[in-house]
This record gives C-alpha cells, sequence and structure tokens, in this order.
C-alpha cells in the first residue's frame, strides 16, 4: 500500500512546480518549444517535440492535482482487491498517457498519449473481470479505436502541409477544400473520444471500471481529452468554417444526455450522463467561438465531477455496493462527511452562485445571450441547464432526503481518513477553483449588456427547475407509465442499441462467419490441405532421388554414354 502513497505524493509535487511555472508564463507571456531528437539514421531524423505554455500546464495541473488526490482516496477504496498493485500501475500510465497528449504539439506524438489512453482504458474498464465489463470494455474500445483510424486519416491529409505541427500552419496558402476536409476530421476525432452523439453509448458503459478510474476519466483524462484537442486546433476550425458543427452536435448530446439521466436508476450511470451533458456544453460553446470559456469550464468541471464520482465511491461501499438510487435513501444522518462533499459537488454542477461551476456557466449562458443565434438553440440552452438541475435534485433526493429503502442489517459509516482527505481536497477545489481561474487567468468580461429579462433568465430557470423536480419526484410512476418514452430515453434514444448491434454485433458476427467458413469449412479442405497434400506428394517423390543420388548418378551417365554411342 505504501506505493499508493509514493505516488501520490509524486504527483502532487509535481503539480506543484508545474503550478508556479504556469503562473510565471502566464505573467510573462512566454512559450516554450522543447526539441528531444531521438535518433537520426542517414537522412531521417525522428524528433520529438514538448510544447510548455500557460494553457498546458494549467491544464496538467488540474490533471496531477484530481490524479493525485484519487489515487490517495484508492488506497482505502481498494484495500481489499487481489491486484491493487497491477491497478495502481495501470492508473499510472492512464495519467502519463494524458500528459504525452497535453504537452504534444505534433499530431504524431499526441498519437502516442491518445492511443495510449485508449487502450489504458480498455484494461481498466475490463479490470473487474465478467461478462458485463467485458461487453463494455470491448465497446469502449471499439468506439475509441474508431477514432483513432480517423486520426491517422488526419495525420496523413496534414502531410499537405508540409508539418505535423499545428503551430506552424501557413493556413493562407492551402487549398480550402482540405482545409474543410480536415476539419471535418479533427471533428469525428474528437467527438468519438468525448462520446458526442453518435458515440455516446460507451461512456454510461464504460462504468463497469472501479469508482476511482470514473472519476479519473470523466473529470480530466480520457473525455476531455477530444474536447483539449479541440480547444489546440481551433483555428483550424475556425478557418475551416467547422465550428457550426461543433454547436450542433454539442446542443443535440446535452439534450439527449439531460433527458436520459432523468430516467436512470444507476448511481454511477447518472453522473456519466451528467458528465456527457457538460461535455456537450463545451463543445457547444467552442461552437459558438467562445474557446477561453470553454477551456475554463473544463477545468472547473474537473474538479466538482471528480468528487461527484468519489462520493459515489463511499456510498457504494456504505452501501454493500448497491448503485441503484432505489436501494438508497436517508444517507444524510449517517454519513454526513460524504453527503457534505456530494451536497458541494452537485450544488456547483447546478451553477448554484459563487460556487465553482456558477463562474464559467455564468459566463458562458450570458456570452451565448449576446450572440447573433437562432432562437430554438437560446431556447434548448437553457432547457439543457434545467435538465442539469433536474437530474441533479432527483439525485441528491433520492440518496440522501427520501425515505430509507435499504435492506435491513447495513452498516453505515463515513470512510476512513484516505477517502475522506481525497474527498476534503477536492470539495475544497470545487468551491474556490471558479474563482481562483477567474482572477488569477483573468476570465473577467467587462462589458455584458442584455435586457432585464435575458439577464434574469436563470433566475426564472432556477425556480422552474425546482417546481418541475417537486412535480417529477411526486409523479414519476405517471412517467414510467409512458412505456415508449421512458424506455427511449432509458436507453439514450437507444444510441446504445443501435450502435452497439450496428456497429460492434454485426461486425464481430461477420469475423466469426468468415472464420466459420474460411479456417473450419470446406474452404481449408478443398485449398489449404489440398495444396498441402499435392505439395508433400511432389515432396516425397523428389526426396526419393535425393535418398539414391549416387545409383541415380552413375546410371544418367551410363544413360549418356549409350546415347552418345547410338548417336555416333
Amino acid at each position: 500500500m505504501m506505493l499508493y502513497f509514493v505516488l501520490s505524493l509524486i504527483l502532487f509535487l509535481c503539480m506543484m512546480i508545474l503550478c508556479l511555472l504556469g503562473m510565471f508564463m502566464y505573467m510573462t507571456e512566454k512559450v516554450f518549444f522543447l526539441e528531444w531528437s531521438m535518433f537520426s539514421i542517414n537522412s531521417m531524423e525522428l524528433i520529438y517535440l514538448i510544447l510548455l505554455d500557460w494553457l498546458s500546464l494549467s491544464f496538467m495541473v488540474v490533471v496531477l492535482f484530481i490524479s493525485s488526490l484519487v489515487i490517495f482516496y484508492s488506497k482505502s477504496y481498494m484495500l481489499l482487491d487481489l491486484n491493487k498493485n497491477r491497478f495502481i500501475l495501470m492508473v499510472f500510465l492512464f495519467v502519463l498517457s494524458m500528459i504525452f497528449m497535453i504537452i504534444s504539439p505534433n499530431l504524431f506524438s499526441i498519437l502516442l498519449g491518445w492511443d495510449g489512453l485508449g487502450l489504458v482504458s480498455f484494461c481498466l474498464v475490463i479490470y473487474f473481470q465478467n461478462v458485463k465489463s467485458n461487453n463494455s470494455g470491448l465497446l469502449t474500445i471499439l468506439s475509441n479505436r474508431l477514432g483513432d483510424g480517423i486520426l491517422l486519416l488526419l495525420l496523413a491529409w496534414m502531410l499537405n502541409l508540409s508539418s505535423l505541427n499545428f503551430y506552424l500552419f501557413y493556413f493562407k496558402m492551402v487549398d480550402m477544400s482540405i482545409l474543410k476536409l480536415m476539419g471535418i476530421l479533427l471533428i469525428l476525432v474528437s467527438i468519438t473520444k468525448s462520446a458526442q452523439i453518435p458515440f455516446s453509448a460507451w461512456l454510461p458503459a464504460a462504468m463497469a471500471a472501479p469508482t476511482p478510474v470514473s472519476a479519473l476519466v470523466h473529470s480530466s483524462t480520457l473525455v476531455t481529452a477530444g474536447v483539449y484537442l479541440l480547444i489546440r486546433f481551433y483555428n483550424l476550425l475556425f478557418i475551416s468554417d467547422s465550428l457550426k458543427y461543433l454547436l450542433l452536435l454539442g446542443i443535440v448530446t446535452m439534450f439527449m444526455s439531460g433527458i436520459s439521466a432523468l430516467f436512470e436508476f444507476d448511481m454511477k450511470k447518472i453522473i456519466a450522463l451528467s458528465t456527457l451533458s457538460q461535455l456537450g456544453l463545451m463543445i457547444s460553446t467552442l461552437g459558438l467561438s467562445l474557446v477561453s470559456l470553454s477551456m475554463f469550464h473544463l477545468m472547473t468541471h474537473a474538479f466538482f465531477k471528480a468528487l461527484l464520482f468519489l462520493c459515489a465511491g463511499s456510498m457504494i461501499h456504505s452501501f454493500y455496493n448497491f448503485q441503484d438510487i432505489r436501494y438508497l435513501g436517508g444517507a444524510m444522518k449517517y454519513m454526513p462527511i460524504t453527503f457534505s462533499c456530494f451536497m458541494v459537488s452537485n450544488l456547483s454542477l447546478m451553477g448554484m452562485f459563487f460556487m465553482s461551476g456558477f463562474y464559467s456557466k455564468d459566463l458562458i449562458l450570458e456570452m451565448m445571450s449576446m450572440k447573433f443565434m437562432n432562437l430554438f438553440i437560446y431556447v434548448i440552452f437553457y432547457i439543457c441547464i434545467l435538465l442539469t438541475l433536474l437530474y441533479s435534485i432527483r439525485l441528491m433526493f433520492m440518496s440522501f432526503f427520501n425515505y430509507s429503502n435499504f435492506f435491513i442489517l447495513m452498516e453505515f459509516h463515513d470512510e476512513d481518513k484516505f477517502m475522506g482527505l481525497g474527498m476534503f481536497g477536492l470539495m475544497l477545489m470545487s468551491i474556490f477553483s471558479g474563482s481562483i481561474l477567474k482572477w488569477m487567468l483573468n476570465y473577467t468580461i467587462k462589458f455584458i449588456y442584455l435586457k432585464k429579462v435575458m439577464k434574469f433568465m436563470v433566475i426564472y430557470f432556477l425556480i422552474l427547475g425546482l417546481i418541475f423536480s417537486f412535480l417529477l419526484i411526486v409523479n414519476y410512476n405517471y412517467f414510467k407509465n409512458l412505456l415508449f418514452f421512458f424506455f427511449c430515453n432509458n436507453y439514450m434514444w437507444f444510441l446504445s442499441l443501435i450502435t452497439v448491434f450496428s456497429m460492434n454485433y454485426y461486425i464481430l458476427n461477420l469475423g466469426k462467419n468468415v472464420i466459420k467458413i474460411l479456417d473450419m469449412g470446406w474452404s481449408e479442405y478443398l485449398i489449404k490441405l489440398n495444396i498441402l497434400m499435392n505439395f508433400n506428394i511432389s515432396m516425397n517423390f523428389f526426396l526419393k532421388f535425393q535418398k539414391n543420388l549416387i545409383k541415380i548418378f552413375l546410371l544418367i551417365f551410363i544413360l549418356l554414354i549409350f546415347f552418345i554411342y547410338l548417336m555416333f
């Protein structure tokens, strides 16, 4: 167990050093390019590029801080697990892959971290080695491999620009059709990793992984990698006029995940769908050209989402591994520390005043209100914020305020100091990170001119959300009786069925049939074994010649002499 503590401490110290370096680089407006010439053979030279600017360093600080606390928390959470050393090394590889991706300005080196994230996430999802984990892991890896394939296509197209480095583009000199195609490819790469529609099915399925892994995946590593890549390649998206596709994808994903979370009963899946909703918000914010606000929300969201998962893990421990919120309830008086952390993270997710989520969400909504856009998009934005409020209140009510719905002889307890300290560190950041980032990185907009009704729209929707959540909790059985409506939303608009059965099931079934026909069918006997048999016969024939070599040579010699005698 010492390994957990040592790794946690190393990551925390690295975070402190990078934090100071990031502040220095932000104040002095410096960017460092580091080149490491790995090897040189004749005229070919392989150079590994590292980019250090305030953006990459600030995101690395967030990743390392959350990782250190999650590993510290895992010390207690994985205490009784038989393979805890394997677990911690895989988590460390996961964080390392993310850091490789963050510091790479080059698509070739980004591929190293990108593939590492996909592979290690597969290993972590199938960690518990049962049928459900196996199915979830396959869905995760196949969805991510699709994105990896498109990334290789993008890599090939970037050779047209004579550089794989996205800092050295000369956009003005390139044909617009090439840029348009590259912009669409980049969006496809990012939405597979960030689980936007139609690739959303793998994100709730990845909940089969241990809870500390879910906290890392959903806060600062796997799913945020796609958003970070879009932020880095923002110039390409802007010039190729691809931002409108991002706006559409983000809004549809936000709406779908918000409604689906209202009809879900698995606690971890509700939190996963809330991540999907927030990712949709970040991507639609990018679609509105608000790139700095998207990064701001990415960093604030990481803290309260990691805390939400750690609180869920604490509750799962207390409720004897139950995740169904129908079996929870009344835990407030038994688990006060977990309850207070859960409340802080949930209020921050809802955008409650002066929590970290409020600073980024409020700015996004006000800047969105100032844009020239369709009324439909404006209304859907606010409806998605309302849905966030609804599923958060429902989760809080069912877990803590509802009447006790659990089994007898439950042993409720707040967790030990390791889990408590991990949650407490993230709770502080869930409260203060929004204001700290706003003041330090100067995310301040001086003049926002809006009508009174638009300025108070957030307040109106907060009040509306409270009324709707009360009606939803009271009349929930009525919604359950609308069977198609209920199942459509419970299965994410049947996305999980469509993607699994159309994309994965039929492809895997095709592979099975190919093996059945080729390797185990008549073709094996007619082609492969037939050739092998004829080859063996001919080889045996020639082998007989080889065994009687001297006798045959003498015979040939005598026949040759006899033939010459006859001829002459």
